[in-house]
C-alpha cells in the first residue's frame, strides 16, 4: 500500500536516518513519479555549487540535507578489488574462456554480495574509495588486436561472445529485485577503445560506420538493453574526432534516445579533463566540461567539473542540464538503498559472514578449471599417477601476480601452481628456470632462502609481525615463509594483524645459486594517491643496503656481486604506516644460474611441467615498461620473450615429456613443435584456485572445457598497424590468413562427435528466429563437457563477415551419453551490417555450422538455408 509524501524537509531526513522496521518508508513503495518529485524536492534545495560538486566521483556531504558522502569509485572486473579480502575468480579473459554465460551471472552475483558485505562494513554510508556498491565493470571493450595490454581485461575479440557474457555478468551485478539493485554494473570503455596505450589520453580512433556498427557497439547495446546496466562508462579516445566523452551523437542521440538507456554515465578518470588538456578539443576547462555535461556525462571520475562553476556562470551549461545529470545519480542512489531505512533493500541483510565464503572459492575453482584451454596433447596428459617425479619450473610457477592479474582484490587463501602441484605429487623438484624478461625482476624463489646458515635448514624466511609500527617486544605472529610476495591492499600479512598500521620482519639467510651479479629490490606497490608511505629497510650481512624512510626515495634496489654460493644474513623489515598495497622481495640473477638450476631439477624427473609466459608487469594499463617485444604496457611482439625460449629448448633437450602451461592475458605464438612440447595449455591469469585448478586438470580430476575467446595469430607480421582501427584483416571474422590456433578452439580428454544439423525448414521469412536442432555424443573414455558453437556464414556483401558466432550451448555428458539440444537464433543474429553502417537481415543463401570449434570454410559446406525478404535492424 503506497503511503503518502511527506513534506519535502522532512521527507529528506527521514529516508536518510537508518530506522530498521519502517518499511512503510521504503522508496519501493512509492511511485516512480513520486520518487522523482521527492529528488527534484532534494536538488531544489541544494546551491548550484553543492549540485556541481555532487556530480564527482568523491561526492561531499550535505549534513543539513542529511546526504552523506559517497564515492563512487569502485572496481569489481573478476572479483572485488582494492579493498582487502575478496574472492577472486580468474582474468576476465579467462572468464571468457569458459564460454559459460550461467558462471558469468554467478561471478557477477558474486561479486555485488562482497561489495554488499563491505558496504555494511564500512558504515554503510560514508565509505572509502572501493568501499561502494558502483562498479565500474565490466570491460566489454572488443580485443580487437592483440597487442593490447588491457585487452586481459575483456571478453575476447566477438562481439557476440562479449554481449552474452557481458550481460549475464551485469545481471548476476544488479540482481533480481524489481526496485532495488544488488549493486551498479557499469560496462566500459564506450566506446572502440583498445589501445594503444601510450598517447591514450588524446589517441583518436577513426572508425569506420561498418565497424562502428558490427564491431564496436553491439555488445553495449546488449548489456544496456537487455542488461539493463545501471551506468555506462565514457572511454579516453576520441573517436573519429570527437572525444567520446564529449560525443553527443553517440552518447545522447544513440544510447539515450535510441536504445532508450536510462542510467547515469561517468568519465573514465580524468578523461573529462582531456577532453581540452590532450585532446584540444576546447580551448579552456569550463568549455570542456561543458561538452561532456552536455553531451550526456552526469558524473565525472576527478575533480574537472569543478570547472563547470564557471562553465554555468557563463551560461555554457544550464541549470536544467545539471540538474538532469544530478537527478540521475540520486535516483542510482535511492535504487541501491543507500536512501532509505535499513531492512527496506532485500540486499542489506549482506554483512561480513558472506565474505570470501566456502562457496566462493567453489565457484572460483570451478572458473578456473572450466578456462583452462587444451591446445596441444600428445596423449602425454592426464598425468594419472602421483607416484611420478614432477619438475616443476618457470618463471609463473609461483607468483601471485600471475593468480591474480589487475583490478583483482587480495585472495585469503591463494594457491599458485607450484602449491598446487605439491599437493598432488609425492615427490616434485622445483626451480625458477628464468626470469618472464631481461631487466624485468622476480620475487626470490624458495630455493635461495633458508631459515638457518646451513644449506640442509629448512627453506624459506623466518616472519614476524607486530601489531604496531614499531618493531619491538615480541610479535605477535610468527611464522615459516616461502618468499615475500604479498599483495596488502587494505589487510595486514596475517588475518591475525587487524590495525590498519603494522609492522613485519622477514629474515633468515640467502644463498646465490651461484657466483655473479645480482640486483636485489624490494618492489613496493605504493598507492599512488596516498598522503602516507610504508617504509622499509633491507639488510644483508647486518649491512643496511636500501631504505625508504621518504615519501620519495632514489631506489628500490641494489647491485650485488657474490664471488661465491656461500650464505648471506638478509632481514627485511616493514612499516605499514601508509595505504600502500604490498610488499615483494625480488631479483635478477644471472641467466645461466637459473637455467642450470632448472636443468638439474629435471634431469631425475619423469615429466617436466614448465609454467611461462607474462604478467602484469609487462602487460596493463599505462605500464612504465619499455624492453625488448613490451612498450608502455602493449606488446610489439606475439612471442614468448626470449629468456623463455631458452628455458623450454634446453627443457626439450633432456627428451622428456614436456608440459608447457602459458599464463597470460593476451595471445602468445608458442607452437608447441618448434619447443619439444608434448602438451600445451593456455591457463591465462587463473585467480586465487590457480593451484587446485591446474593440479586438477594435469591429473585428469577435471577435463579441461575451455576455448579460446582471441585468435593466436602467428606473428605481428599478420597484423595491420596497431593504431589502426579498421577491423580489416582482424579477429577470425575478418581475417582470412593461416593461424596458430583459431578462435574457439580447444580440446578435451574425452571425444565428441554431432550428428547432422536439423533446421525448423530450407527458408526463413527475415525477421523470424531459427531453430535448429542436432545430437551430440560422447564416444570418448571419459566423462566431458563440450562447448558446443554455432556460426553462420552470411552471403559475401561488401562488408559481411566470414563468418559469425550466434550460438553458445554446454554440454555436459558421461561416456557413451548423447543429448539431443536445440538452437533458437534469435533474428538480431541473423542480422549484418553493410559498407555504409546499416544493419539488416539481407535475403540470400546462408550456411550453418554447429561443432566443439570454429569450422574450417575450406573442408565443411555446413547446412545451407535461405533468408527471404530484408528487415532493417540498426540500432
Amino acid at each position: 500500500m503506497r503511503r503518502c509524501l511527506l513534506p519535502a524537509v522532512l521527507l529528506t531526513a527521514s529516508v536518510m536516518i537508518q530506522s530498521a522496521g519502517a518499511q512503510n518508508s521504503c522508496s519501493k513503495n512509492l511511485a516512480p513519479k513520486a520518487i522523482d518529485g521527492h529528488i527534484d524536492t532534494i536538488i531544489r534545495q541544494m546551491t548550484i555549487d553543492e549540485r556541481i560538486e555532487q556530480l564527482q566521483d568523491r561526492a561531499p556531504a550535505i549534513p543539513r540535507l542529511g546526504i552523506h558522502a559517497y564515492n563512487w569509485w569502485n572496481e569489481g572486473l573478476h572479483g572485488l578489488a582494492r579493498d582487502g579480502y575478496a574472492t577472486v575468480f580468474p582474468q576476465a579473459i579467462g572468464l571468457a574462456a569458459t564460454w559459460d554465460a550461467e558462471l558469468l551471472h554467478s561471478v557477477g552475483d558474486t561479486v555485488a554480495t562482497e561489495a554488499r558485505a563491505k558496504f555494511s562494513q564500512h558504515a554503510r554510508y560514508d565509505s572509502p574509495r572501493y568501499g561502494g556498491l558502483t562498479l565500474w565493470s565490466p570491460n566489454i571493450n572488443i580485443f580487437r588486436d592483440p597487442r593490447w595490454g588491457r585487452g586481459q581485461e575483456t571478453y575476447g575479440e566477438d562481439p557476440f561472445l562479449t554481449a552474452t557474457l557481458g550481460t549475464n555478468f551485469v545481471q548476476g551485478v544488479q540482481g533480481n529485485d524489481a526496485f532495488y539493485l544488488k549493486a551498479n554494473a557499469t560496462p566500459k570503455h564506450f566506446v572502440a577503445h583498445s589501445g594503444p596505450e601510450q598517447g591514450r589520453d588524446s589517441f583518436n580512433a577513426k572508425v569506420s560506420p561498418h565497424d562502428l556498427a558490427d564491431t564496436y557497439l553491439p555488445a553495449f547495446h546488449e548489456v544496456t538493453t537487455q542488461g539493463k546496466a545501471a551506468a555506462l562508462m565514457c572511454s579516453y579516445n576520441a573517436i573519429s574526432g570527437t572525444p567520446s566523452c564529449a560525443n553527443s551523437s553517440l552518447l545522447q542521440a544513440r544510447v539515450r534516445d535510441l536504445w532508450h538507456f536510462n542510467g547515469y554515465v561517468v568519465s573514465d578518470c580524468d578523461a573529462v579533463g582531456n577532453i581540452t588538456e590532450y585532446q584540444h578539443y576546447t580551448a579552456d576547462a569550463a568549455h570542456g566540461t561543458a561538452a561532456a555535461l552536455n553531451a550526456g556525462v552526469d558524473l565525472d571520475c576527478g575533480s574537472s567539473y569543478l570547472a563547470l562553476k564557471q562553465a554555468y556562470a557563463q551560461k555554457l551549461v544550464t541549470e536544467e542540464t545539471i540538474n538532469r545529470s544530478l537527478h540521475r545519480l540520486l535516483l542510482a542512489r535511492f535504487r541501491l538503498g543507500m536512501m532509505d531505512p535499513l531492512g527496506c533493500s532485500p540486499y542489506d541483510s549482506i554483512s561480513k559472514s558472506d565474505l570470501d565464503t566456502t562457496k566462493s572459492r567453489a565457484l572460483a575453482l570451478r572458473a578456473a578449471e572450466e578456462s583452462v584451454v587444451l591446445l596441444h596433447n600428445d596423449g602425454t596428459l592426464p598425468i594419472k599417477s602421483s607416484e611420478q617425479r614432477i619438475a616443476v619450473v618457470g618463471p609463473t610457477a609461483n607468483m601471485l601476480k600471475v593468480l591474480e592479474a589487475n583490478y583483482h582484490g587480495t585472495a585469503s587463501q591463494g594457491m599458485t601452481p607450484l602449491e598446487g602441484l605439491r599437493e598432488s605429487f609425492k615427490t616434485v623438484q622445483y626451480a625458477q628456470g628464468s626470469l618472464l624478461a631481461p631487466g624485468v625482476t622476480a620475487p626470490i624463489p624458495d630455493t635461495a632462502f633458508h631459515i638457518g646458515v646451513e644449506q640442509h635448514s629448512l627453506a624459506g624466511l623466518v616472519a614476524e609481525y607486530f601489531p604496531t609500527t614499531s618493531i619491538s617486544g615480541e610479535p605477535l605472529v610468527t611464522s615459516i615463509v616461502d618468499n615475500v610476495d604479498l599483495d596488502l591492499d587494505r589487510v595486514g600479512p596475517d588475518p591475525k594483524i587487524v590495525t590498519p598500521h603494522y609492522s613485519a620482519r622477514w629474515h633468515g639467510y640467502f644463498f646465490p645459486p651461484a657466483a655473479g651479479d645480482y640486483t636485489i629490490r624490494v618492489n613496493m606497490e605504493r598507492c599512488w594517491d596516498c598522503t602516507a608511505h610504508d617504509h622499509f629497510r633491507l639488510f644483508l650481512d647486518g649491512k643496511l643496503q636500501i631504505k625508504n624512510n621518504s615519501e620519495k626515495f632514489d631506489t628500490d634496489r641494489v647491485k650485488l656481486h657474490f664471488a661465491d654460493t656461500a650464505p648471506h644474513e638478509i632481514k627485511l623489515e616493514l612499516e605499514h604506516i601508509g595505504e600502500d598495497e604490498g610488499i615483494a622481495l625480488e631479483w635478477e640473477p644471472p641467466a645461466d644460474a637459473l637455467l642450470n638450476e632448472a636443468v638439474a631439477a629435471a634431469r631425475d624427473a619423469d615429466s617436466i611441467i614448465a609454467f611461462v609466459g607474462l604478467s602484469p608487469d609487462l602487460e596493463g594499463e599505462a605500464l612504465q615498461v619499455h624492453l625488448d617485444g613490451f612498450a608502455g604496457g602493449d606488446r610489439t611482439s606475439l612471442d614468448l620473450p626470449a629468456a623463455q625460449m631458452t628455458l623450454l629448448k634446453r627443457l626439450a633437450e633432456l627428451r622428456k615429456p614436456l608440459v608447457v602451461v602459458l599464463t597470460s592475458g593476451s595471445a602468445v605464438s608458442l607452437d608447441p613443435g618448434k619447443i619439444g612440447a608434448s602438451a600445451l595449455l593456455e591457463a591465462w591469469y587463473p585467480g586465487e584456485e590457480a593451484g587446485h585448478a591446474i593440479a586438477n586438470i594435469l591429473t585428469g580430476r577435471a577435463n579441461p572445457s575451455g576455448r579460446l575467446p582471441v585468435t593466436f595469430y602467428r606473428g605481428v607480421a599478420d597484423l595491420p598497424a596497431f593504431d589502426d582501427y579498421s577491423m580489416s584483416r582482424r579477429t577470425y571474422r575478418y581475417f582470412s590468413g593461416p593461424v596458430l590456433y583459431p578462435f574457439g578452439y580447444g580440446l578435451s580428454y574425452t571425444l565428441f562427435t554431432y550428428g547432422v544439423p536439423h533446421l525448423g525448414g530450407s527458408t526463413l521469412a527475415a525477421g523470424k528466429p531459427l531453430d535448429v536442432t542436432v545430437r551430440i555424443s560422447n564416444t570418448g573414455k571419459v566423462a566431458g563437457t563440450e562447448v558446443v558453437e554455432l556460426y553462420l556464414a552470411p552471403p559475401q556483401f561488401p562488408g559481411a563477415p566470414h563468418l559469425a558466432l550466434a550460438g553458445i550451448q554446454r554440454v555436459d555428458l558421461g561416456v557413451g551419453k548423447s543429448r539431443e539440444i536445440t538452437f533458437t537464433v534469435d533474428p538480431a543474429h541473423l542480422s549484418f551490417v553493410d559498407a555504409q553502417g546499416h544493419r539488416s537481415i539481407r535475403p540470400g543463401l546462408y550456411r550453418l555450422f554447429i561443432g566443439g570449434a570454429q569450422p574450417d570454410l575450406a573442408v565443411n559446406t555446413g547446412v545451407a538455408f535461405t533468408i527471404a525478404g530484408t528487415k532493417s535492424m540498426d540500432f
